[in-house]
């Protein structure tokens, strides 16, 4: 099997997963890896494990750099299945002296698998363990994404195992940053963020201010997810610092879905009108765009509009199926709008006005709604809100 020494000593055995193309419900195109990471001290220990199905080759990897087949330490930095799920199997092969982890993971491990005689060894943010040549601290990352989540430090090799966080879904047969096209590199760790830690801004936030004020010295960020960061450590950072405190741009997204294509023209005009203030836009129809990736272009974007043609009293379902995944997700500082066509009840503005405003978008406009085609005025009126929204805009960033 490929392995791969990261730091001297310091392996990675997880496994790629050339095939995900769903997690959660977010598009995984590029699909993903599970990163595990095998420190060779006088208390070899795994970092982490990977997903069931992949169980055969995380030990594959582990006999190729491991001969001896001895395991002392297991660090489990988080419970999710996509890092646990050959748990039980690892266990069984190596039978550690201690299974090192968060109090909220030991308890989730419990629940998971019914193994509440195992050995294990719960820490705390500051907490350290002694591998021999290797000092392995600890930090809670609570709720990025899960209660139980942490970070392990090794200290003398400034190598930060990361779990979900800094991470993207991307499988490669590379295994570092500046192996791979840096910009589908970033692209990849902001739909990550995007679709996963969003929710979690502000802790991210404290955590970033926390790291900072432990005077950490890092120069590598191994995350359990994609590729591993060593040339570009202070530009994930600064983008984490970015996307943490909701920094937007002069952008928008225009987001829709349409039955007769009335709809589509009125997304247009809006578009036109945003453009006309220097507002970068990204139109996305709900047919062909998936929601987790017209919400990595919201992750930036200072104003969010949505359309939809009146169907049931209601809107359209790609519309429905966007709004309450984007709702979950709690983007912050938007500003925005709706529109759409109808026949005869004609609902749908003022039913995506009061879905805007429970996710705390500030509506700049009461929207426009155009019964049946649009006339040259009706998009007239479209492109004059799209002027509004954009000035509007302009106008909170200061430009």
């Amino acid at each position: 099997m490929n392995t791969l020494e990261i730091m001297k000593d310091v392996h990675w055995v997880g496994a790629i997963d050339w095939d995900l193309r769903d997690f959660h419900g977010y598009s995984t195109e590029k699909g993903s890896t599970y990163n595990a990471f095998l420190v060779i001290d006088k208390k070899t220990t795994l970092v982490d494990t990977v997903k069931k199905k992949f169980s055969e080759e995380l030990f594959a990897r582990i006999r190729e750099v491991n001969p001896s087949g001895r395991i002392d330490y297991f660090v489990l930095n988080h419970a999710e299945m996509d890092h646990t799920g050959s748990l039980p199997e690892v266990f069984r092969a190596f039978r550690p002296e201690k299974i090192v982890c968060s109090a909220p993971c030991r308890d989730a491990i419990i629940e998971h698998f019914g193994k509440n005689d195992w050995p294990f060894h719960v820490v705390r943010t500051g907490d350290t363990l002694s591998l021999g040549k290797r000092t392995v601290r600890f930090i809670e990352t609570k709720m990025l994404h899960w209660p139980d989540s942490m970070f392990s430090f090794l200290e003398e090799d400034r190598l930060l195992i990361s779990s979900d966080a800094f991470g993207q879904h991307f499988a490669t047969g590379e295994r570092f940053d500046d192996e791979v096209d840096p910009s589908e590199l970033m692209k990849q760790a902001a739909k990550y963020y995007a679709n996963i830690l969003l929710p979690y801004s502000g802790l991210a936030a404290k955590l970033l201010e926390s790291i900072k004020a432990m005077g950490l010295k890092i120069d590598m960020i191994a995350p359990d997810h994609g590729l591993i960061w060593r040339k570009g450590v202070t530009d994930i950072l600064k983008a984490y610092g970015d996307w943490s405190s909701q920094k937007v741009l002069p952008k928008a997204v225009v987001a829709y879905s349409t039955m007769w294509d009335s709809t589509t023209k009125m997304a247009a005009a809006v578009a036109d009108g945003l453009i006309s203030q220097g507002i970068e836009v990204k139109a996305a129809d709900l047919r062909g765009w998936h929601r987790s990736d017209v919400m990595t272009e919201l992750l930036d974007s200072g104003a969010f509009i949505v359309g939809s043609p009146t169907l049931n009293n209601g809107y359209l379902p790609a519309v429905a199926d966007l709004l309450c995944y984007a709702r979950g997700l709690k983007p912050l500082g938007k500003i925005g709008a709706a529109f759409g066509s109808y026949g005869w009840g004609g609902e749908a503005v003022k039913l995506l006005n009061e879905e805007l405003e429970r996710m705390k978008v500030e509506l700049v406009h009461q929207g426009v709604r155009v019964r049946y085609v649009p006339t040259p005025e009706d998009l007239e009126n479209c492109r004059l809100m799209g002027v509004e929204v954009g000035r509007t805009l302009r106008e909170r960033l200061g430009s």
